[in-house]
């Protein structure tokens, strides 16, 4: 059978392209190679899926810090409003959270996987299980794909939503940059963004699993002298170095990593300032002047915590609280108000939440998502050359391109 359009991948931005072809009348195939669609964004948020951001398109083009204003088009026309629209009338009602970050009420990831599916079969498009192996190509246009199985898939338009490198055991492998190169597109650099951050010496080990709210972090580029990032919010201390929501979006604001380069300075104190904090650690001590110093902060620090933040101070950790002087006091709300780690490098791109690099958007017309050089070839989500920081950016990216690919099918085709 020929088809008018072969999407390959049944991820979010497949799911969103190949429903909204269906949608609109032509005869759609979707090839997945898993057994169930969606098994990225089944996992996403852990397991809640942050379904996008409530903002503006200022605002969203913003937080794309990779290529941001190559959506300004498609996210104009496919909005977060317009995401939200889309789930709400299709039955998954949504909660707008801190950070603007938009879930299903249900907090079940799979609610909004289920009801993509369902909305690409109710379009009346064909799921294919399988494995494309590369694309058929001819004068300048596509005509499908042939699977690893040596079947053949004859489309008029091809739609490549792949995805990135990131979560292999999810099915992404970077299939989609390989066929990119086959129709001689510019693949650039892949590198793991929202990324958990290695960091150096022990420390990080010692306090494994500990997890710190309302915490504000500051990251500093040696190189270049200047802060390059801050944020407020969750974080935890893993047997390697640093991950959660803050350390993800900081991630993607560290160029060219180099082991040492960056220290991220954690605000253990963000709501006092620096003549409260003195205030409240001459009371601590006060209340525990005859105590020595490393028994005197379980009010102040977790226990994780104490014995690094003793060490890290510099102050002998068995000195009497009431021996604590004014200079020792100040240097260790220093500590509090700046608490140093040194980053060593990124997690492996494997553990990354998405895949910074791809698809050159130079090479794809940013109304259509058409390649610029082949006809008929489409290319949507994490494959491209754009990354959000987290928040519900990157679905946002997946839906809004998926879209446009989807909505710019013509008629005529290529066979």
């Amino acid at each position: 059978m020929r088809w008018d359009v072969l999407v390959i991948g049944g991820g979010a931005a497949g799911m969103m392209a190949a429903g909204t072809a269906a949608e609109r009348g032509f005869r759609v195939c979707l090839l997945e190679k898993n057994p169930v669609l969606g098994r990225k964004l089944r996992i996403t948020g852990k397991g809640r899926c942050n379904v996008t951001n409530r903002c503006d398109v200022r605002t969203f083009v913003s937080s794309v810090p990779t290529n941001g204003r190559f959506l300004y088009g498609a996210v104009s026309r496919f909005s977060p409003e317009d995401t939200i629209a889309f789930f709400e009338r299709r039955g998954v009602p949504l909660k707008t959270e801190r950070g603007r970050r938009v879930f299903p009420v249900s907090d079940r990831a799979e609610d909004v996987a289920e009801n993509l599916a369902a909305y690409v079969r109710q379009g009346g498009a064909h799921v294919e299980r399988g494995e494309a192996g590369h694309l058929l190509l001819r004068g300048g246009s596509v005509e499908g794909a042939v699977l690893r199985n040596g079947k053949k898939i004859l489309a008029r338009n091809v739609i490549v939503c792949c995805g990135g490198v990131s979560y292999p055991a999810t099915g992404s492998t970077g299939d989609g940059y390989r066929f990119a190169r086959e129709a001689g597109h510019t693949v650039t650099p892949l590198k793991p963004s929202l990324v958990p951050l290695t960091a150096e010496g022990n420390f990080c080990r010692e306090m494994m699993g500990l997890s710190l709210r309302n915490v504000a972090v500051a990251v500093r580029d040696k190189v270049r002298k200047k802060t390059v990032y801050e944020d407020f919010g969750e974080m935890l201390f893993t047997h390697f170095g640093l991950s959660g929501p803050v350390i993800l979006s900081a991630s993607s604001h560290m160029d060219s990593m180099a082991p040492g380069r960056y220290r991220i300075d954690i605000d253990l104190k963000p709501a006092l300032g620096p003549e409260k904090l003195d205030a409240r650690l001459l009371r601590d001590f006060g209340q525990n002047r005859n105590r020595e110093f490393r028994n005197s902060l379980s009010a102040l620090l977790p226990a994780k915590m104490i014995p690094v933040a003793v060490r890290l101070s510099g102050i002998p950790p068995d000195t009497r609280c009431n021996s604590i002087t004014r200079e020792m006091r100040r240097g260790f709300a220093g500590l509090l108000k700046s608490f140093p780690v040194t980053v060593s490098g990124f997690r492996p791109i494997s553990e990354a939440i998405v895949t910074s690099g791809g698809v050159s958007t130079e090479e794809v017309d940013p109304r259509t998502m058409e390649s610029k050089r082949i006809r008929g070839l489409y290319f949507a989500g994490e494959v491209l050359d754009v990354d959000g920081y987290t928040g519900g950016f990157n679905l946002q990216i997946a839906f809004c391109t998926g879209r446009a690919a989807g909505n710019s099918i013509r008629a005529e085709g290529n066979l």
